[in-house]
């Protein structure tokens, strides 16, 4: 029989989620340090509906109780 530490686990897939929304919000994150004007705005708003998108998936790993429920999480 094998044994998963799921709080092991839950540590991996919070990685697997902070670089995944690291690599979404690289563009944007480039516009708001350019400071490109009429462009800035609409940096800022895609980078609040992913922080809100991973917010939920932070909750669902949180809240998790196997891996597969860790897995389907980060699909």
């Amino acid at each position: 029989m094998i044994t998963v530490n799921l709080e092991k686990a839950r540590t991996i897939a919070h990685e697997c989620r902070r670089k995944a929304r690291a690599a979404e919000f690289a563009p944007y994150d480039d516009i708001i340090a350019k400071q490109l004007p009429g462009e800035t705005a609409a940096a800022e708003s895609a980078r609040i509906e992913i922080r809100e998108r991973y917010a939920g998936i932070q909750e669902l790993i949180d809240a998790a109780d196997s891996i597969e429920a860790m897995q389907a999480a980060l699909a």
